[in-house]
């Protein structure tokens, strides 16, 4: 049996049982794993429903240009079908994406236009305007505005609801969503709703959206919206997919409780998602005291870790933001089993120097004479010095010293220590309270901040 193309593959994603970190909830939860589509994300379902709807409705014509503002799952969805059925796209996006969103949308074909995000969606340099622009001045083009579409939420209706109504055999209680532009909480709400109107839907938001707002109040606030990084969800108007009668309950999460989360997944549970996927969990999290034994609750992780390796997944990205609790030099110190320092003198030999690094599993050792500091030797200096002349190993640490690594206060932040410690330069040293010495690599700050 084989498909007759990629887009035959959408749909049909697993459910699979979340094991750790949910451990402390009372009840069962299953993430509905979206990544599983073709364009790893769930918004393969729509696109391929909104361009099946345009197509019927004579709206786009053979050889014509798909066009559409996207933070880039939508976007690769429509790229995806794009290239089976013929059409060319021009996807407008936001500076805040992720660079591999980009890529990869360009590595299908589109055109992608970056717009600045910290702009109001009426300004003709949003992505939103952008895209309601470009079908003016392009021939046989279709703008398919997933926020306004309905074929949107209709996609999720048809789809995404029955398969996780299957899935259950009908005992799901909870549903848990990320949000944005409604349509899959929309379209998968209506379904359940429809089959146990006391299915309970779960509207995941981030601060700097004005949705919860919307949802409590009926009030487009736009005091609520300020800049975010979380990718994918929130807005800063209300699309029409949204039917809010279908939502029980709106919560917030923050951009750091976000990606942290979604580390947590990628490492405890083996599934890497999206920062999308943390938020939702989180927003969960934060809700367990509402939950009772016999609940089963699907959250939807919507797309892939994949294009989030260069943000949420990238440790100096991470530090930068101030997305790890440890904040200090002192911080990370405090985090270690040992404290004690190893360093060598200047008349020991290479080869002494080797075995301590072995049998601490260390890589920088500082130098120390009568005076204190005298330099440092490396792991990585030694093994090519090692390599280059074998003999070198029996020759006497001061003749392969390398200089000493900086010496900052005990409460220097982490995001200055980011800074100091290079490919060049692979520690930096601080004396505590009672004037001992320590070390910090950048291994200490990756095993303190991933804790």
């Amino acid at each position: 049996m084989w498909l007759n193309n990629i887009l035959e593959t959408i749909g049909n994603t697993p459910l699979i049982k979340l094991n750790k970190i949910t451990k402390e909830l009372p009840c069962t939860v299953l993430a509905k794993v979206e990544y599983f589509n073709p364009g790893n994300s769930i918004k393969d379902r729509m696109a391929l429903k909104m361009l099946e709807e345009a197509e019927k409705a004579g709206k786009i014509k053979p050889g014509g240009t798909i066009i559409e503002g996207t933070s880039g799952n939508t976007g690769m969805g429509l790229a995806l079908a794009a290239v089976i059925k013929g059409y060319k796209c021009i996807f407008a996006t936001t500076d805040k994406q992720s660079k591999e969103k980009v890529d990869i949308l360009k590595a299908v074909g589109a055109e992608v236009i970056v717009c600045p995000t910290n702009v109001d969606p009426e300004d003709p340099r949003s992505y939103y305007s952008v895209a309601k622009r470009l079908p003016k001045e392009i021939p046989n083009s279709f703008h398919m505005n997933q926020y306004d579409n309905f074929a949107n939420r209709q996609a999720h209706y048809e789809n995404t609801g029955p398969e996780i109504w299957e899935q259950t055999e009908g005992k799901i209680t909870h549903l848990v969503i990320a949000t944005g532009t409604g349509g899959t909480i929309t379209g998968t709400g209506q379904y359940l709703k429809e089959k146990n109107k006391n299915i309970q839907i779960w509207a995941i938001d981030v601060y700097g959206s004005l949705l919860k707002k919307y949802f409590e109040t009926g009030e487009v606030d736009m005091k609520e919206v300020h800049p975010y990084i979380t990718e994918g969800i929130g807005e800063d108007f209300v699309p029409a997919n949204y039917d809010m009668s279908v939502i029980d309950r709106f919560e917030q999460v923050t951009d750091k409780e976000g990606a942290v989360m979604a580390r947590r997944i990628s490492r405890e549970e083996g599934i890497f998602v999206g920062y999308s996927s943390g938020t939702a969990l989180q927003g969960l999290m934060q809700l367990k005291n509402e939950l009772k034994r016999d609940d089963l609750v699907v959250v939807i992780f919507p797309d892939h870790g994949s294009r989030y390796v260069g943000k949420v997944y990238n440790d100096q990205w991470m530090m930068e933001r101030g997305f790890f609790d440890v904040k200090t030099f002192k911080d990370i110190v405090n985090t270690r089993v040992s404290k004690t320092l190893v360093t060598v003198e200047p008349n020991q030999t290479v080869a002494e120097a080797v075995e301590l690094m072995r049998k601490y599993d260390i890589e920088h050792v500082p130098v120390m004479d009568g005076e204190g500091l005298a330099g440092a030797v490396s792991e990585s200096g030694l093994f090519q010095k090692i390599f280059s002349n074998p003999e070198i190993k029996t020759a006497t640490i001061s003749s392969v010293i390398e200089p000493a690594y900086p010496v900052v206060s005990f409460d220097t932040p982490v995001e200055r220590l980011g800074s100091l410690i290079t490919k060049g330069n692979g520690a930096v040293m601080a004396k505590d309270e009672s004037g001992n010495l320590h070390i910090v690599t950048k291994y200490d700050v990756i095993q303190s901040l991933v804790k």
